[in-house]
């Protein structure tokens, strides 16, 4: 694990850049949307992203994907192996900006925590190097920008 106290270029740029400035764009995006909007359908996603449905079905999944890949960051940065996942609650749409700049922020500090090589439990069976997880994240939330 590289040396977080050496002033060194950060490793996770481009990344961190492109996460930052979607999650701002996304987050703010949601949160000026009427409920109409946000329960309205959205178009098929990008090839090899998940259907969303609504807009905040989507705001939902990709919040929950970022928890999900902050949780397994900080496993291991802890040591630990698979961290199991927690849903997110189903709150009221109107609070899936929210959900998504509070999972969001969870993820960039995990960032912190690991480098892009160090590696993650992604799931019971799916041990890879941290950017193998935060990428399809990263690019989840790309395509989620372009849908609303």
């Amino acid at each position: 694990m590289p040396d977080r106290d050496t002033p060194t270029a950060d490793a996770w740029e481009p990344l961190r850049s492109e996460l930052a400035a979607d999650l701002r764009r996304v987050a703010d995006r949601l949160r000026s949307m009427s409920q109409t909007r946000l329960e309205a359908q959205v178009v098929p996603p990008e090839h090899g992203m998940p259907p969303w449905g609504s807009r905040a079905a989507a705001a939902r999944g990709v919040a929950t994907l970022m928890s999900d890949v902050a949780s397994a960051l900080e496993a291991a940065a802890a040591g630990g192996g698979y961290p199991g996942y927690r849903p997110l609650p189903e709150l009221s749409v109107h609070a899936t900006g929210d959900q998504v700049a509070v999972a969001g922020h969870d993820l960039q500090a995990a960032l912190d925590l690991v480098g892009p090589d160090d590696p993650a439990w992604f799931g019971p069976y799916d041990r890879r190097p941290a950017r193998g997880g935060v990428q399809p994240a990263v690019r989840v939330l790309a395509d989620v920008r372009r849908q609303l």
